[in-house]
């Protein structure tokens, strides 16, 4: 009897290729969460960690679609819950359960569910999904598409990276103000520096003029302006400033406690 990983193995890969979607825009096997943590007492474990079979990617940094497979006996609809409850964690409005033949298609931007015998490639998938980002003009996908900088030692995990797409998305399209909540520990730091890069990378500013946008990076202590300043903002090299003093040099990227710019007698 055949299992899961053969559906995935002899059907279900072939499938995707077939569709357009390449060997770099395939995750499999992709585990996405650690687990929850757990404890009773004094103990403390890992809940199951959560793994989908196929996460496919438009870009890098841009997850479209999930897919659940089943063993080749079962129903093609059958890992279809399972899919969905992933494609909501993960921020995705594709969802996809198969059994190698048959293909079942959740879409949350209509809320349909339809049977299809391939799937859609990753230009269709992007198309479908393009006009609900509230992106204006070509110029605002290709900023919203531009690359976050690989950073191989620290990844951004998965709401980590719904973070810098939302915040990069909603700046985008016109929104002034964007609060971002996130719990001590969870990479805020990591995702400023993400989301200020694929800003600055892209040349996006609120005038619309061709240059790099200015940034300002505030904290209430130095420490958390040095620390990030010299280690996570360091590839964007000399276009950073900490302010001190009141002294201000010309750069890009200004970094500075709420202190050193609030007003007093010489400013």
């Amino acid at each position: 009897m055949s299992t899961e990983a053969d559906t995935c193995r002899k059907y279900v890969l072939q499938k995707l290729q077939a569709a357009g979607w390449t060997d770099d825009q395939i995750s499999e096997q992709r585990t996405f969460t650690d687990g929850r943590i757990i404890v009773a007492g004094t103990k403390v474990r890992r809940g199951p960690q959560k793994r989908a079979d196929y996460l496919l990617r438009f870009r890098p940094n841009l997850i479209l679609a999930v897919v659940e497979a089943k063993a080749s006996h079962k129903n093609p609809g059958d890992g279809l819950q399972q899919a969905k409850e992933y494609a909501q964690i993960l921020d995705l409005k594709f969802a996809y359960s198969t059994n190698g033949h048959g293909i079942v298609e959740f879409d949350f931007l209509t809320g349909k569910e339809s049977q299809l015998n391939e799937f859609p490639s990753p230009d269709q998938l992007w198309a479908r999904l393009c006009p609900h980002l509230g992106l204006q003009g070509e110029e605002a996908v290709r900023r919203f598409l531009a690359p976050s900088l690989p950073v191989p030692e620290k990844p951004l995990r998965y709401y980590q990276e719904i973070a810098v797409n939302r915040v990069v998305r909603s700046i985008l399209s016109g929104q002034r103000r964007v609060l971002v909540n996130m719990a001590t520990g969870t990479g805020k730091t990591d995702v400023a520096f993400h989301i200020c890069w694929k800003l600055w990378s892209s040349r996006w500013n609120r005038t619309g003029e061709a240059r790099k946008p200015r940034i300002l990076y505030l904290s209430d202590r130095s420490v958390l302006v040095d620390d990030p300043k010299d280690k996570q903002f360091a590839p964007f090299g000399d276009a950073r400033w900490k302010i001190e003093g009141g002294a201000v040099k010309s750069r890009e990227m200004y970094f500075a406690t709420y202190q050193a710019i609030a007003r007093d007698e010489r400013r």
